[in-house]
């Protein structure tokens, strides 16, 4: 494994995140088809023994049985100072006012929620999910900056908005004398490229450090064109994100096929090298086996060229903006 600094923090992450969204319980159509704790605790003990200590959960995973099973697994199979450990907060947690978004009684309450769930005195990360549109972004701020100053988080994220959201956010902070955000986890992988427009720049202009969820577009990326899986066949809001283009994303996910096979390597050893070759720093992986941290983790070693990178990006279209509300 190799670690790499996050953004222009001194804060050390493996180069791999272990997203876990699929673990949990069916708890909803949306996490029907998500690894149940006796099988989750396996994937995630053999991403630690694989050096990953970068582990993402979010308050709404599974109603918050994602976090709960990640916080036993820090407890049994890791030492707490060495890992990295991050959440999210912003989606409806109850069908009640004041159930969800970034006001300040929200976040204070869902964040000491979450690290009852996790049985941690702190969180590495805090992602805001999404951007709030109800809630003036003064008022958030000023409610992530109290959960840094009171030692609840170390590092501020954001997830999924515009760029010019974004950098409204960072400007909010900067001028009061907040924490700013150090991460962005946006939606980012070889079939979904619009992040590259505005938001990427940006952050690499800010020296954010990009942590993309669904680097493998939902697996798209790391099996044949007619392959298939659980989640797959079961996931339909990944059916949303990509269903729409699949003529050009099979011209994409076939290229992605021949360069494996002349690096001698996995499919997703080349979706995750074009990560890295894009500036990416921990690109967040969901593996429901553990051949597939193994697959990641092999990914380290493979070394794209430009004229590669080119020939994977040239199929591309302009995709709807999807994440961003």
């Amino acid at each position: 494994m190799e670690y790499v600094k996050l953004g222009r923090t001194g804060l050390d992450v493996s180069k791999l995140a272990l997203g876990c969204m699929s673990y949990g319980a069916p708890v909803s159509e949306q996490f029907c088809w998500v690894l149940e704790e006796p099988e989750a605790r396996k994937v995630i003990k053999h991403a630690v023994n694989q050096g990953i200590n970068f582990f993402d959960t979010a308050n709404c995973y599974s109603n918050g049985v994602s976090e709960e099973i990640l916080g036993r697994a820090v407890k049994d199979f890791m030492h707490r100072e060495d890992v990295v450990i991050s959440t999210k907060v912003f989606v409806e947690m109850r069908n009640r006012p004041n159930g969800g978004g970034l006001s300040r009684k929200e976040i204070m309450y869902e964040v000491e929620q979450s690290l009852r769930r996790l049985g941690l005195d702190y969180v590495d990360i805090l992602y805001i999910h999404r951007w709030d549109y109800n809630t003036p972004i003064e008022e958030t701020m000023r409610a992530l900056n109290d959960l840094v100053t009171d030692g609840k988080v170390r590092y501020l994220g954001a997830s999924a908005m515009y760029a010019w959201q974004f950098q409204k956010a960072q400007y909010t902070a900067e001028r009061h004398g907040w924490v700013p955000f150090v991460a962005m986890q946006n939606h980012y992988n070889l079939l979904y490229r619009e992040e590259e427009r505005e938001m990427i720049p940006l952050c690499k202009d800010m020296g954010v450090g990009l942590t993309p969820y669904s680097p493998l577009a939902a697996g798209r990326l790391s099996r044949d064109w007619t392959a298939t899986t659980t989640r797959a066949e079961l996931d339909k809001f990944a059916k949303g994100k990509y269903d729409s283009t699949k003529d050009t994303d099979k011209i994409i996910v076939d290229r992605v096929g021949e360069l494996a096979e002349r690096y001698g390597t996995t499919r997703t050893g080349i979706a995750l090298a074009w990560q890295w070759h894009k500036g990416v720093v921990a690109p967040i992986i969901g593996p429901t086996k553990e051949k597939y941290i193994d697959d990641a983790v092999a990914a380290i070693d493979v070394k794209l060229s430009d004229e590669d990178v080119a020939y994977l990006e040239e199929p591309y279209v302009p995709h709807k903006v999807m994440g961003a509300r």
